[in-house]
């Protein structure tokens, strides 16, 4: 998948189908939240989407407390969003449904 940066009309197109997540403050990564019942689920969510993103060779920045997990999306290496990032969140909400 093309690691091209999206302009800013790609990406509000991408953001507008994509349930939960926003476009972070300096326009250039998304981000969502996501709780669970308990650590538990949280961790088992983690995992699984760990062995999604190694595979697509593009790694979320997140942080877990307790039952929750923070997310945010950007490609560095091309300096903002990528397709890659919308396909990883696609991936993130279809494992947490």
């Amino acid at each position: 998948m093309a690691r091209e940066k999206l302009s800013k009309a790609a990406v509000a197109e991408a953001l507008a189908g994509l349930d939960g997540w926003s476009l972070a403050k300096d326009g250039g990564s998304i981000a969502r939240s996501f709780t669970f019942n308990n650590f538990s689920e949280a961790f088992a969510f983690m995992t699984r989407v760990a062995l999604a993103a190694e595979k697509m060779d593009h790694h979320p920045d997140w942080s877990n407390v307790y039952k929750t997990v923070n997310v945010t999306l950007n490609t560095h290496d091309a300096g903002g969003l990528t397709a890659l990032d919308f396909e990883l969140a696609k991936t993130m909400n279809r494992y947490f449904d």
